[in-house]
């Protein structure tokens, strides 16, 4: 078309973009095929309306690139927050982590021992007593002693 070499420029202008340029130029000539009838010479000529279509054309893909890395960009601070606070989580668990091991060694070990079953085994106290052979209620009381002393512990590391 006589016409294309004008409208490039005309939306290159626009885009700012020699792939996009091309790709918007390509929709335009789509346009005018099945639009041609929608041309009415008494309003202008036709290098004025295919101008005014292209124009239009190359505004609408400005602004829908600027939506998607809109959403792109929030997308990414969403998740980079996420990750961050996730980061932080991490550390500060395997902090505490870390100060209840320390304060678990200095529980003596009838203490410890159940503790340790009940929190990082899963196990029941009842279960904790079978296999300690201990009773019951011994159990409970030696995991409340200990607990209070950890919580001590750790309130006072803090």
């Amino acid at each position: 078309m006589a016409q294309s070499r004008i409208l490039m420029a005309v939306i290159l202008r626009i885009v700012r973009s020699q792939s996009l340029a091309e790709e918007v130029l390509q929709e335009c000539f789509t346009e005018v095929w099945t639009r041609c009838s929608s041309f009415d010479p008494e309003r202008g000529t036709g290098r004025a309306w295919l101008i005014t279509l292209c124009r239009r054309r190359a505004i609408d893909c400005v602004r829908s690139v600027q939506a998607q890395q809109d959403r792109d960009f929030a997308d990414g601070l969403r998740s980079s927050a996420g990750v961050g606070e996730q980061v932080e989580q991490t550390v500060i668990d395997k902090s505490e982590s870390d100060r209840t091991v320390t304060a678990l060694k200095i529980l003596p070990e009838e203490q410890a021992h159940p503790i340790v079953m009940a929190f990082y085994q899963g196990l029941t106290h009842a279960q904790i007593s079978e296999h300690l052979k201990v009773p019951l209620g011994t159990i409970k009381s030696r995991i409340r002693d200990g607990m209070k002393k950890l919580r001590e512990e750790l309130e006072a590391g803090r």
